[in-house]
């Protein structure tokens, strides 16, 4: 069996101004720095020794990994990149503001007609996307959702191949919670993911088991280690 540590990276720019980041990136703040350092930190204290390390190629989610790897002691891993687990493009709205885009601009589109809040799913969010897409970058729910799984399931995969035991894997907020409920459709929709939150998956024989969602515990254990120096 292998235990996934799955996190969302550090807290950025966009993040905190309030900016629909998507494919555009930006780095991390200070305070995000501290998060993921606390985080590492917080993996350190409990004994986490990582067998391998995934994230996205996105600039945010690999200067996550660096502080991870760095301050829970497990720098010389194996660690891999991959396109696929992403977060969801929003195509000529990337970098627009989070209100303007999922209280202004979606909720104007056929995606979202006659459906209340509590009906609304993933793939009405996708198949508005596309309807304002103006740059043709957004992706069909189809493929958003088949390159999610495929990312999360091919990293899974090859590390039960290699007889890992604990993996951590890096990606963004939306992939994340579209991937817990794409398995599993009884979860909440939309959870919503604290930057530096640790969500626990196992994989073993093909299949995954949702653990705790969200665990901020290894950033607080980091955090009493940086608040007593």
């Amino acid at each position: 069996m292998v235990n996934i540590y799955l996190v969302r990276h550090g807290k950025t720019m966009f993040n905190t101004i309030g900016r629909a980041q998507g494919w555009s990136d930006t780095p991390l703040t200070a305070d995000g720095e501290r998060g993921v350092t606390e985080l590492g930190l917080g993996f350190a204290a409990e004994n986490i020794q990582f067998d391998r390390a995934y994230s996205s190629d996105s600039g945010r989610t690999i200067q996550t990994m660096n502080f991870i790897l760095k301050y829970s002691e497990n720098e010389d891993i194996p660690y891999q990149m991959d396109k696929r687990i992403r977060e969801w493009c929003f195509g000529s709205l990337d970098g627009g503001y989070d209100g303007e885009l999922f209280d202004g601009v979606l909720p104007r589109t056929d995606a979202y007609k006659g459906k209340s809040e509590e009906e609304l799913t993933y793939q009405d969010i996708a198949n508005g996307l596309l309807e304002v897409d103006t740059a043709g970058w957004a992706e069909p729910w189809e493929v958003l959702s088949k390159r999610i799984l495929d990312g999360f399931f091919d990293a899974a995969k090859e590390a039960e191949a290699t007889g890992a035991e604990n993996i951590v894997i890096v990606s963004h907020g939306m992939t994340i919670a579209t991937f817990i409920k794409l398995l599993d459709r009884n979860q909440p929709k939309f959870q919503s993911l604290d930057n530096g939150s640790v969500t626990h998956l196992s994989y073993s024989d093909g299949n995954f088991t949702i653990g705790e969602i969200g665990d901020m515990h290894y950033r607080a254990l980091g955090r009493e280690i940086l608040d007593a120096e």
